[in-house]
């Protein structure tokens, strides 16, 4: 597994396990899925409070056997903000997000605290205190957000003491509104509307490493495109892809977004554990840049 400088700062894996369905198993299930993430080469773990309604984050702990021999070797990163019908980032529900998820996984630190979706009733402020109280207690090492724009975050750096250095965006062959933008400067076509304030070119002059979070997904939850008969000439190409490569469909949807120069880190969300091992050799394929077009344009993208 190749590794990238999360936010230029933190060694990790470019490819993580996204834990939130993980409360659907049984704790030896649970055991199988994250000992074969290990062995692959990934010790990055995502989380969120809401995951299982904190369910997931007990079930890894446990699965595990958290002690601090394992802790070591871990990169846990979890999320908060999110409430049931709201957006939370008060500096009390901050606090008592951390405290929750420090209990579920069984553990004295959080190596990545990310703030879930923009809360607009925001008082950076507020952010600004908990982060430090909660770095200061050694509670959480780094920081970072979840489906910001650019000027959300330039609002909450203003007042923080800590960097930035992640924002978790949905991002993957069907949904690349963050390069369409820029691929289509200066076009009088859907494709060229800007509505992520050119996050993609942001994050990489910030030194914030985007993480890709529903790399299968297509729209918003409605579904994956990987064998999906709707998305039959893109299935295609990456079926063709693969079969020369030597790999699955799934690795080259992965190695497709790890071809882009930002070091983009992909959150895959599978359960399944030989479909993570498949998965995981998209670290070792090599897109070519004509084949990353390709892939592009079969996903119904034009160049102008």
């Amino acid at each position: 597994m190749k590794n990238i400088n999360i936010g230029g700062i933190l060694k990790a894996p470019e490819i993580s396990l996204g834990c939130m369905r993980i409360a659907e198993l049984s704790k030896n299930e649970a055991a199988k899925l994250i000992n074969t993430a290990l062995e692959e080469g990934i010790n990055f773990f995502d989380h969120a409070d809401i995951y299982g309604g904190g369910k997931s984050e007990e079930i890894f702990a446990d699965a595990l056997g958290m002690n601090s021999n394992i802790r070591e070797k871990l990169i846990i990163q979890t999320k908060c903000g999110i409430r049931k019908g709201f957006y939370d980032f008060s500096k009390e529900h901050i606090l008592n997000s951390v405290d929750g998820s420090l209990k579920r996984l069984k553990t004295d630190y959080i190596d990545i605290l990310l703030l879930h979706r923009p809360d607009t009733l925001m008082e950076p402020e507020e952010v600004a205190e908990a982060f430090d109280l909660l770095h200061r207690s050694g509670k959480v090492k780094y920081f970072g957000v979840s489906n910001q724009n650019p000027m959300q975050i330039e609002l909450l750096s203003k007042y923080l003491n800590q960097k930035i250095i992640i924002n978790q965006l949905q991002f993957g062959i069907m949904h690349t509104g963050m390069i369409d933008s820029g691929i289509n400067v200066n076009m009088k076509v859907d494709s060229s509307i800007d509505r992520d304030g050119s996050v993609l070119e942001y994050c990489r002059l910030k030194d914030i490493t985007i993480q890709a979070w529903s790399p299968f997904q297509y729209g918003f939850f409605e579904g994956v495109f990987l064998d999906n008969e709707k998305f039959s000439e893109l299935n295609k190409k990456i079926d063709e892809i693969a079969k020369n490569k030597g790999v699955s469909n799934s690795a080259i949807a992965v190695a497709w977004i790890l071809r882009h120069p930002a070091k983009i880190q992909t959150i895959v969300g599978t359960t399944n554990s030989e479909r993570l091992k498949d998965i995981c050799k998209a670290s070792n394929v090599e897109i070519t840049r004509e084949e990353w077009y390709e892939i592009y344009k079969a996903a119904g993208n034009r160049l102008p």
